[in-house]
């Protein structure tokens, strides 16, 4: 009996040959896409037998075709799948860091994605205390999480007013954060690679927050601590040290290079 495992099918391999195909010229031309005969020609098949392949492949999400110029790209399936492969990996290698930090500091520990004006939680790792709210898959206002801070960072001036003006609730100018006050933030996670904010994910005094960065140098996460006790303004900035270069450890793990962190780290310019 042979172990050697068996060959792919002659058609999942035709179907992966476009894929690969579409995937590696994306840049080539604008956002059109490809046409029938351009891939059958590149691919030196029969136009028919293209066509039909991507009909099937366009049933399953795979690829999608333009309405107007009937052109071919690939497909929302594959950029969702992609996108769960991408925080899968990001949530395996953040765990024995927000482990790390929950253990220095007896605090809760959190990963955090930006989604449009929301905070998304990928993560959370409790602290040895009893009660602990699972935050995972839980959205909040950008404004509502010291991660919001650290995940805009490097967004240009004006994007974030624009943003702010869109979230900030109207008469609470008490509870909330200025669009000054927030650029001043920004302005400190650039420099001191860390935020702190007086307003958290839960009803705790405060957090810290640093951004996290992708093997481009582009922040694609952010790590928080939740305060749950009164904790002097001096101690809240000796946690955010810690926390940031936990954050660029973890950045150092997901790929980024040395020469790729120290270019995003100057950088001034938006991330997403």
């Amino acid at each position: 009996m042979s172990d050697k495992p068996p060959a792919p099918s002659a058609g999942l391999r035709r179907d992966m040959e476009i894929l690969e195909l579409l995937a590696g010229h994306g840049d080539d031309r604008d956002a059109d896409g490809f046409g029938v005969s351009w891939i059958a020609q590149r691919l030196d098949r029969e136009k028919s037998q293209v066509s039909r392949a991507l009909r099937a492949l366009e049933l399953e999400g795979m690829v999608e075709r333009d309405p107007v110029t009937r052109r071919y790209r690939l497909g929302w399936r594959l950029f969702a799948l992609a996108a769960r492969t991408q925080h899968s990996r990001l949530v395996q290698v953040a765990a024995p860091f927000l482990r790390r930090l929950t253990v220095a500091f007896d605090e809760e520990a959190y990963l955090c994605v930006l989604r449009g004006n929301q905070v998304l939680t990928l993560l959370s790792m409790p602290s040895s205390r009893v009660y602990h709210r699972v935050w995972e898959g839980v959205s909040v206002p950008v404004i509502m999480a010291a991660a919001g801070r650290a995940l805009l960072a490097e967004w240009e001036d004006e994007r974030v007013r624009q943003l702010l003006r869109a979230v900030l609730p109207s008469g609470l100018e008490g509870a909330v954060a200025g669009e000054r006050e927030w650029l001043a933030d920004l302005a400190h996670v650039r420099s001191a690679g860390y935020a702190v904010s007086d307003i958290e994910l839960d009803d705790s005094s405060a957090g810290v927050s640093a951004p996290v960065r992708d093997h481009r140098g582009l922040i694609t996460a952010a790590i928080s601590v939740a305060v749950t006790r009164t904790a002097a303004r001096e101690r809240l900035h000796e946690m955010g040290a810690v926390v940031a270069e936990t954050a660029r450890e973890l950045s150092a793990a997901l790929g980024l290079k040395p020469a790729a962190a120290e270019a995003g780290y100057r950088s001034g310019q938006p991330s997403g």
